[in-house]
């Protein structure tokens, strides 16, 4: 992942948008009639369906991999976190909002945090190594 100060700035806003995205969609469709359980596993699957929607316009701006994996599990998050809480009460839309750009903050901040533990420590190739050109 890139670490130029745009780049970061793109990847968080653009996992905000599609939280909020992800939450409406989930909050739109269940309702406190909904089974818990339900609410969850399709609100899974369609939160997945619009982060790879979502997908598509932010990965132009930020690269394939670096944005399709971000994408659909912030989608994932949301829906299934919306979805619960809708069919546990009814919330009003801007409940929805804020639950779903919240996952989305928490989930590329997972995401920066779970790339910078496993990339670990790289070096800097001398300039006497062998192809260091």
């Amino acid at each position: 992942m890139d670490h130029r100060i745009f780049y970061v700035v793109g990847d968080f806003l653009a996992n905000l948008a599609i939280g909020v995205v992800a939450g409406l969609v989930a909050w739109s469709i269940v309702n406190p009639s909904w089974n818990m359980w339900a609410a969850m596993f399709a609100m899974m699957a369609l939160g997945m369906v619009v982060g790879l929607v979502l997908y598509f316009p932010v990965g132009i701006k930020l690269g394939a991999m670096e944005a399709m994996i971000p994408a659909m599990y912030t989608g994932m998050w949301a829906g299934m976190v919306v979805g619960m809480m809708s069919a546990m009460m009814p919330m009003p839309m801007h409940h929805a909002m804020e639950m779903g750009a919240a996952c989305g903050i928490a989930e590329i901040i997972f995401i920066w945090l779970a790339n910078t533990i496993l990339r670990g420590v790289t070096r800097q190739p001398a300039k006497n190594d062998v192809g260091a050109g």
